[in-house]
């Protein structure tokens, strides 16, 4: 393979790295269940917390462990997200990206 060839290359999977990340990115994530509602978009940046039943309101201590279970839930599927699908395109590559 020529040098040209392979710039091409380069430069088409580097447009599709770009792209897949900006996709990502503008993706919102959600955790929900009868107590909370916590919105994430993919760059990490929660967008909403709502309390969906205020009698979760009483008890400070549940509420703590219910927002540390949502926001930790979102983070993780943004991160499996970016693991699945930019995944195809950093392995072997040592974590260069």
């Amino acid at each position: 393979m020529n040098m040209q060839a392979m710039m091409a290359q380069a430069r088409k999977l580097q447009k599709e790295i770009e792209k897949t990340t900006s996709e990502i990115n503008e993706t919102t994530f959600k955790y929900e269940n009868e107590s909370i509602l916590v919105e994430c978009l993919g760059t990490n940046e929660i967008k909403k917390i709502e309390i969906k039943n205020s009698s979760i309101l009483d008890d400070k201590e549940m509420l703590e462990d219910i927002i540390l279970v949502a926001v930790n839930d979102v983070i993780n599927q943004v991160s499996k997200t970016k693991e699945v699908k930019l995944g195809k395109y950093t392995n072997g590559l040592g974590g260069l990206f």
